[in-house]
């Protein structure tokens, strides 16, 4: 079980980690450089990010509810169900946003690409919330198990 306990809370952790990132830094930042800019760094930077992201979301649900499955408190199942909840949140509210700024067809530097790159820095903050509330419920079940 110390095994599971170890890669759910790693892989929330660094998934919070890299979520908070983006938020706090690299978003801010391409934001600074126009909207045209940001925009057109958003797709390459999108795609790197979300298949890193994806895979440490499952793995971290999948240790949490393993964990949880060996007979680990319920904070388990509650800590895998919150960095789970960043897959259905990222499929159903932040993808049309994301399907809008990866068209080849919008203008990059128009007010709407840039509604668009605001509207997407909000919703992948909730994002950061929910891999953040993970890691420290599974970190507070090692420390008070």
């Amino acid at each position: 079980m110390l095994i599971l306990q170890f890669t759910a809370v790693l892989t929330a952790m660094l998934f919070s980690g890299a979520a908070i990132y983006i938020n706090l830094v690299e978003h801010p930042a391409r934001m600074e450089c126009g909207t045209s800019l940001a925009a057109t760094e958003f797709g390459p930077s999108y795609r790197r990010a979300a298949v890193m992201q994806a895979i440490l979301a499952l793995a971290s649900t999948i240790a949490g509810l393993g964990a949880w499955f060996m007979g680990g408190p319920r904070l388990w199942f509650v800590g895998a169900v919150l960095i789970f909840a960043v897959i259905p949140f990222t499929l159903i509210a932040i993808m049309p946003t994301n399907k809008q700024l990866l068209d080849p067809a919008l203008d990059r530097s128009s007010p709407l690409a840039r509604r668009l790159m605001q509207d997407w820095g909000k919703l992948h903050a909730v994002r950061s919330i929910l891999a953040f509330a993970a890691s420290v419920i599974f970190l507070s079940t090692l420390i008070w198990p």
